[in-house]
């Protein structure tokens, strides 16, 4: 991709699945990467698989203190952050009327309120510098309904038109983007959900497979290029096509 060598760039919930594939991708393409996650020993272990990762940051994006003592460190360690990958997030699996409201809050807190706060952190830096890239991850479930996940389909909803409000607010300066990935291979997906269950959902997906988190890479990584100079305010679904149709195409 044009214009990624040497960009700086800071990944949120960076330790694994998606987010790791990104930083993986980015260094690839010669940008300097710092990853923030909330699990210790995922961020040692990440380390040691990317060692010229620039820094492996311990931080809760629930947290606004911890949030800005981290982005303080980014932009020490790799002299500023060029490209904010907005990615830490979490889903409970339950029926509606089971969801607890610490399990609701819980959800809110880390899919939406930390989306939120690492954005609005990067954002500021970004104006003071006089440009950036913010790119956040979405999801097919907050375009389309999705059952057991009421609490995980709302905050994507929410991302999705929090996007674009940044990206009509934060221009000239900053492009805003989000990515909403349909079902992907993640670690996350593994724990919920059993072979049988991931075998179902391969069938109803016209490309009969899950996403790899590689891919979505891929595209986070063309949408922080050069090559995507005019791109701002966009949702960009990588779903197999699996949302381009409706009952009868399942």
């Amino acid at each position: 991709m044009r214009g990624l060598k040497s960009k700086r760039v800071l990944i949120t919930g960076g330790a694994s699945g998606i987010g790791a594939a990104t930083a993986r991708r980015f260094l690839e393409e010669g940008s300097k990467v710092c990853v923030l996650d909330r699990d210790c020993e995922a961020n040692k272990k990440i380390k040691d698989e990317l060692p010229t990762l620039t820094a492996a940051l311990n931080a809760d994006v629930c947290n606004l203190d911890q949030v800005k003592n981290a982005f303080a460190e980014a932009t020490h360690a790799m002299g500023g952050v060029d490209v904010l990958i907005n990615n830490a997030g979490i889903s409970i699996r339950h029926n509606f009327l089971d969801i607890t409201p610490d399990e609701w809050n819980k959800v809110i807190a880390v899919n939406l309120t930390g989306v939120f706060y690492v954005a609005q952190t990067a954002a500021r830096h970004m104006i003071e510098q006089g440009s950036g890239v913010i790119l956040q991850t979405a999801s097919t479930n907050g375009i389309i309904g999705y059952p057991f996940y009421a609490d995980y389909n709302a905050t994507k909803a929410a991302v999705i038109e929090l996007s674009k409000s940044m990206a009509l607010e934060l221009a000239p300066k900053i492009r805003v983007n989000a990515v909403a990935p349909g079902y992907v291979l993640t670690p996350m997906q593994r724990a919920e959900y059993t072979d049988a269950m991931l075998e179902a959902v391969n069938q109803k997906i016209p490309l009969r497979r899950h996403a790899m988190p590689e891919e979505v890479a891929a595209l986070f990584a063309f949408l922080a290029s050069d090559d995507a100079q005019f791109i701002t305010g966009a949702i960009y679904t990588i779903d197999g096509a699996e949302t381009a149709g409706a009952l009868a195409s399942r």
